[in-house]
């Protein structure tokens, strides 16, 4: 067999020049990617009117006060109604406590909760101390 001599192929050139383009490429959407995230930086000013503040803090105040679920933790006499709303304000702060009259009894009311999952999740740990404790939504007056 004959051996020849021949160049070789211009395969080797074609992948350096392969690598060259992807390494300029990549350089390219480097340069031009850093210059677009500079380029997102701003200040914002808000301007809004002053009765925003007061239409939220009316809304607090109507959330506060509408009628959504609640816990009833005690019925019976007025004076087992005060211990208990004493015994229940020891042990949850978090809450706030009412009593109601409903002829012949006194109830203890707790919470004004938005969800009834909100009402569930506080009936769990209401439940340790007091065992009776239901969730309601209160008839409106």
């Amino acid at each position: 067999m004959t051996e020849y001599n021949l160049p070789l192929p211009k395969i080797q050139n074609a992948h350096m020049t392969t690598k060259i383009k992807y390494y300029l490429l990549t350089a390219f959407f480097t340069l031009i990617l850093g210059v677009n995230i500079n380029a997102q930086q701003a200040v914002v000013e808000v301007n809004q009117d002053d009765q925003i503040d007061e239409l939220l803090e009316l809304k607090k105040d109507i959330n506060r006060r509408s009628k959504n679920f609640k816990i009833q933790i005690y019925n019976g006499s007025r004076s087992g109604a005060e211990n208990t709303r004493m015994k229940f304000r020891q042990s949850y702060s978090e809450w706030p406590v009412s009593m109601e009259y409903e002829t012949p009894n006194y109830k203890i009311w707790v919470g004004n909760f938005r969800t009834r999952l909100e009402a569930d999740r506080a009936l769990i740990r209401i439940k340790k101390k007091f065992g009776n404790a239901f969730i309601f939504k209160p008839k409106k007056k």
